[in-house]
């Protein structure tokens, strides 16, 4: 699965749910709530004033580790 600004955050936990640990590291402490999954990346980062393209770095690079 490639991950993209567009999408969800369900969609990527459930494709790989230690992407949670990358995602409250950058400063998005509600990944489990249950109105954050229909977010796409995008949408939660900007909720939260993250810079979308360096948390999608930081799951790229989590990704490619595995």
């Amino acid at each position: 699965m490639e991950i993209t600004k567009a999408t969800t955050m369900g969609e990527m936990l459930n494709y790989q749910p230690g992407i949670a640990y990358i995602l409250m590291q950058a400063g998005m402490h509600c990944v489990g709530c249950p109105s954050s999954i229909g977010e796409s990346l995008e949408e939660a980062c900007m909720v939260h004033g993250l810079d979308c393209d360096q948390v999608l770095s930081m799951i790229q690079e989590y990704l490619a580790a595995k």
